[in-house]
């Protein structure tokens, strides 16, 4: 600055000007400032080179070494994220277009006519279907390919599945047939008629039986062996209406229902049959008491968490030994159907409104609302099957995602008894006329 105040007035003097205007003043500053930032940038870069170009000239093969093995690492990490980022960004966007697609249509892709179709009944078991009647059982791929198949006798066979195990029982009768994915595993003849059966994940089965002046609930193991029975009466503690084996086979739990004085209640139950129930009457390590309420169906959802289905909505525990109370959701309108599975609860209720009657409610199992949605569909069965929703009735099917969004609705060919989905985009057709493998599109 001062050398430029110097060639300033030293102009003036020279060329006799009284006064340099003020702005080319600043302007020459400014360019003199640029010029020695441009210098010192320059000296700093030089001095940073030659320091590099010493500790290269310095540096062993071994450092050598160690640089580029850092550099090559550098590299495939970013390779590796930016692999990852595309492949993320594709997973969404095909999660997303699948989300919204709709189909119009569908196809078969086979089709078997069964001479005893109306008396065999189906459920999808482990990827595989199971197909059973009062003769027998097998475990059949979606193309009726048999992976075994047993033969029993029963009147009114009933089934229950859990993940790769199942428990068929005689609804009415004594007999329960237990299987895994390679076949039969346990087989009981019961004291008194079967109410009521139901399997884990890990084979165990509880069973309610009708004993006349008394109910019993009956544990079995998965190879049939009686593990533990318990007879209840309407005074104490009540009816049982339901009954639910936990994954690992250690917990049963048992919806009650009884009348004090004029009023209905439910008595939830769980029993401990492992080490943690030794020490509790009846092994019972928790219950719960709900007056005025009806609770018809309680479930397992998965290894620690389990919920009761209500006459106003829903109730979840939690707890892998002594299951607790967690949350209770509860609506003002009656509950016309439910349905769940590991990852949704689902209840439908009416509504008034002439164009769409129907609410459908999905919440997650933790209790969160996941969806609500009015639709006018004239359902008689609704269920959860391979993460979607399917609603059916003897002509029509519909299919939502388990975000409640209508990927299908349509009408086909012959009466429909059930309606399962057996793969991606893939379902089972159970007709009057056969069975039908067909592919939406």
């Amino acid at each position: 600055i001062i050398k430029m105040l110097t060639f300033c007035r030293g102009r003036m003097r020279k060329k006799k000007m009284h006064r340099i205007p003020i702005y080319k003043v600043r302007i020459k500053m400014a360019n003199i400032i640029k010029k020695i930032k441009r210098k010192h940038k320059k000296k700093k870069l030089q001095a940073e080179y030659a320091k590099m170009e010493q500790s290269r000239q310095n540096r062993t093969p071994e450092d050598a070494y160690q640089e580029r093995l850092s550099k090559h690492r550098s590299a495939a990490i970013r390779r590796a994220m930016m692999t990852v980022v595309a492949v993320a960004a594709v997973a969404t966007l095909c999660f997303f277009y699948m989300e919204k697609r709709s189909y119009h249509n569908y196809k078969i892709l086979s089709a078997s006519e069964q001479e005893d179709v109306v008396a065999t009944n189906y459920a999808e078991m482990s990827g595989k279907i199971l197909r059973y009647s009062p003769d027998g059982a097998s475990l059949v791929s979606d193309t009726m390919d048999a992976y075994w198949s047993t033969l029993y006798e029963m009147q009114n066979p009933v089934a229950d599945v859990r993940d790769d195990r199942a428990v068929i029982a005689d609804q009415d009768g004594t007999l329960l047939e237990m299987f895994d994915k390679d076949g039969e595993t346990g087989s009981v003849t019961t004291s008194y008629n079967i109410i009521k059966a139901r399997v884990s994940s890990s084979g165990m089965v509880a069973a309610i039986l009708d004993g006349g002046d008394a109910t019993w609930i009956n544990f079995y193991g998965s190879d049939g062996t009686l593990i533990a029975e318990n007879q209840t009466h309407l005074a104490d503690p009540g009816y049982p209406l339901d009954v639910a084996v936990s994954d690992s086979g250690d917990i049963m739990m048992v919806a009650y229902q009884f009348v004090d004085g004029s009023e209905t209640t439910s008595y939830v139950a769980f029993y401990n049959f492992g080490d943690v129930g030794q020490s509790e009457d009846d092994r019972i390590v928790s219950g719960y008491t709900y007056d005025g309420v009806v609770i018809p169906q309680i479930m397992y959802l998965d290894g620690n968490r389990s919920a009761a289905i209500r006459d106003d909505g829903f109730t979840l525990y939690k707890g892998s030994q002594i299951p607790k109370e967690v949350e209770t959701i509860k609506v003002d309108k009656e509950i016309v159907s439910t349905f769940y599975d590991d990852n949704i609860i689902g209840l439908v209720f009416k509504n008034g409104d002439k164009d769409k009657p129907y609410t459908m409610r999905g919440y997650s199992t933790d209790g969160r609302l996941k969806f609500e949605k009015k639709f006018n569909i004239p359902y008689t069965t609704i269920k959860a099957s391979g993460g979607n929703i399917l609603l059916y009735n003897s002509s029509q099917i519909s299919v939502m995602n388990s975000r409640g969004v209508e990927k299908y609705s349509g009408t086909v060919d012959g009466t429909i008894s059930n309606f399962i989905k057996t793969g991606w985009n893939r379902y089972l057709l159970v007709l009057d006329n056969g069975v039908d493998v067909i592919k939406l599109s």
